[in-house]
């Protein structure tokens, strides 16, 4: 069972796509949200949620005080299941005071490139597939890089045996850990407020 741990939509179940996904575990999430509360980095933050799967991650954010959270996911049972969820995450605060959850089917490089860096992202989650091509997962952060926030974040989640992200220009890496089987790695753009010293 995945289910949202905290914030205005906190204990509510999620529901996860049958095939095709690896929901990131309670245990990781809230480590993940702890570091990112520690930081100052959730409250009114834009986020977006790059393979989303079941949008766990960018629900998260939003049930914790995101204000805008867009999930994309190219597979498209997966990305009616995020639209399920942001459903009933969004419902669960008063009308007025929803945030923008958006779902959009697609893969995650033409996203990126098609997005307008005018509108900047605060965090950015990354948690494709294991299987996932390295050089693939290099383009993805090529294009990210000019879409953040001054001081923004990313969150790359991979296996634990994968190697560390290769980071264009403009990504720092702040932090890395470790959790059984997934490796989490942190990137501040470029510049940013020196969150690893927090």
């Amino acid at each position: 069972m995945t289910r949202i741990i905290s914030g205005t939509a906190g204990s509510l179940r999620l529901e996860v796509p049958k095939t095709g996904t690896r929901p990131t575990s309670d245990r990781v999430r809230e480590a993940v949200f702890s570091t990112l509360g520690s930081w100052g980095l959730v409250d009114g933050a834009r986020v977006l949620d790059l393979y989303a799967g079941s949008g766990a991650l960018g629900l998260e954010a939003a049930s914790r005080g995101a204000s805008t959270v867009v999930l994309v996911e190219r597979h498209a049972p997966a990305a009616q299941v995020a639209g399920r969820n942001a459903k009933t995450v969004r419902a669960a605060f008063p009308p007025s005071g929803a945030p923008g959850i958006e779902v959009v089917r697609g893969s995650v490089q033409s996203f990126l490139e098609g997005a307008d860096p005018a509108r900047p992202w605060d965090v950015a989650f990354l948690d494709p597939p294991y299987d996932l091509a390295e050089h693939e997962l290099a383009d993805n952060l090529v294009a990210l890089v000019p879409l953040l926030a001054e001081g923004a974040v990313v969150m790359v989640e991979r296996s634990s045996r994968s190697p560390e992200p290769a980071r264009p220009a403009g990504l720092d890496l702040i932090r890395e850990k470790r959790y059984g089987e997934t490796a989490l790695w942190w990137l501040e753009r470029a510049g940013g407020a020196g969150l690893a010293q927090l």
